[in-house]
């Protein structure tokens, strides 16, 4: 199984270095320091799951090299999603599966006018890590899922295919019959989180059952749920209550990627995460004023800590 990894962050070099543990034939599209340190040392993975490394690493910058794969992870950050699919076209043929492991809920949607859409799966990443130096993936967590799903709800032989290759790296694949709904249940505490983490610059474990705090994650959380009602997504009744669970019960130093950007003067993707939110609830009539106000605190760091 010939895969690819566009973007070797946190999520994209996580996911790959298993997947390349348990044999497969794993190559790594990154750039810059963390590419050298890739071909010079190969990949390193701390977590609490245990260490990796990943030695040799197959890893360029230049996708026409590598000729076609069998699935392509396509974990670019959101404002890299247009020019990395262009990039990548050599890499898809006919049957190859790209997943998407964006945050947010429309890189698919972005991606369909490049690749088309039989080349597009989405997907939903399930694990909190982040490039800690050139080469090194420290994960937060033992948490390891991969939900992912034909847009139409089928069970392609493809992605029963991939689902048993997660099972043998030891990752939680999930092959999902409603793939939509489960990027929005994650884009549900994403896009709160995200934001109120940033805003505070803290870990969930330091500001949840702050009754201040705790207020302004359950109204981020039911705007989200009320904008993709509207927008047609079958959200279980129970959402808001799986978003409360998940930030009570998370590790408590851990912090989405938008406020470890956010906190290392990084660009973040706030646009994609409430800003694409307060766009959706215009669209359909809904309001949505918790975001609209974070999305406002937090504009001035969209590409990096101001001058």
């Amino acid at each position: 199984m010939r895969i690819a990894v566009v973007g070797a962050g946190g999520v994209g070099g996580g996911f790959g270095a298993a997947l390349a543990h348990a044999g497969a034939d794993v190559t790594f599209i990154a750039r810059g320091a963390h590419l050298a340190a890739m071909k010079n040392h190969g990949l390193r993975i701390e977590s609490e799951r245990g260490n990796t490394h990943l030695k040799p690493t197959q890893a360029t910058d230049d996708p026409a090299t590598v000729g076609r794969v069998d699935y392509v992870l396509f974990c670019v950050k959101l404002w890299d999603v247009e020019s990395a699919g262009e990039a990548i076209k050599p890499m898809v043929g006919p049957s190859t599966a790209v997943i998407t492991l964006q945050n947010g809920v429309d890189a698919h949607e972005r991606l369909i006018p490049i690749l088309g859409p039989q080349s597009v799966m989405p997907g939903v990443a399930g694990i909190s890590a982040t490039i800690a130096e050139p080469g090194l993936i420290r994960q937060t967590g033992k948490a390891m899922r991969m939900t992912f799903g034909e847009p139409d709800g089928s069970r392609s032989p493809r992605a029963v295919g991939f689902a048993e290759m997660c099972k043998k790296a030891g990752i939680d694949g999930v092959l999902s019959e409603s793939i939509l709904t489960d990027l929005w249940l994650k884009f549900l505490m994403l896009a709160a989180n995200a934001s109120v983490s940033a805003l505070t610059r803290l870990p969930l474990g330091e500001i949840r059952g702050d009754k201040d705090i705790d207020a302004l994650f359950h109204a981020a959380y039911r705007e989200v749920v009320d904008v993709a009602r509207a927008a047609g997504i079958a959200l279980p009744a129970d959402a808001v209550d799986r978003a409360v669970s998940f930030t009570r019960n998370a590790p408590p130093h851990l912090m989405p990627s938008m406020a470890t950007d956010l906190l290392r003067g990084n660009r973040i993707e706030l646009p994609w995460l409430s800003g694409k939110l307060i766009e959706l609830g215009a669209r359909h009539n809904v309001p949505t004023p918790t975001h609209t106000v974070m999305y406002a605190a937090l504009k001035p760091y969209i590409m990096g800590r101001p001058a």
